[in-house]
């Protein structure tokens, strides 16, 4: 018999100057990047959470704690590809992903597609079990004022 769980994720990152935006492993053209101990792709991260905490293997900053300087500068899907491959040694597959990144600007519609497939490369699925949405938050807070970005994702996993 299969066992089903979700899992949520959650990340945020601050806008920053002079660093790469990237999400979901893709390059984005803009002014900015996002600011972290890592390469600070917020997607990536939110994904991981979610796949961790699915199968309550804790969370991102237990597995890769911005005080380890082994971390500065990571690829992000390589910590994403790490979730996958923890949740498979305790009997977890990976049945899909929905995500939603929050930011205000670039527009990032046309980034879908190569977003969609970097994840599904990175952890094993094909791209249609891999959404991902786009939002902005209306000008609203941080994110609306531009000096932040957000992200959010839900993993299924199935064991069994």
């Amino acid at each position: 018999m299969s066992e089903y769980r979700s899992g949520l994720g959650w990340d945020v990152h601050r806008t920053a100057v002079g660093r790469p935006l990237l999400l979901g492993g893709v390059a984005i053209a803009a002014e900015f990047g996002l600011d972290g101990h890592s390469d600070a792709d917020v997607l990536a991260h939110a994904i991981t959470d979610a796949i961790l905490g699915a199968c309550a293997l804790g969370d991102i900053g237990m597995h890769f704690p911005d005080t380890d300087p082994r971390w500065k500068g990571a690829d992000s899907l390589k910590l994403l590809r790490h979730a996958v491959e923890l949740a498979a040694a305790q009997g977890f597959t990976l049945v899909n992903i929905d995500s939603t990144v929050i930011l205000e600007r670039p527009k990032l519609k046309d980034y879908r597609l190569r977003i969609r497939e970097s994840l599904a490369e990175c952890v094993g699925l094909p791209v249609e079990c891999i959404s991902v949405k786009f939002k902005t938050a209306e000008k609203v807070g941080p994110v609306g004022e531009g000096r932040s970005a957000e992200a959010q994702a839900i993993a299924l996993m199935q064991r069994g």
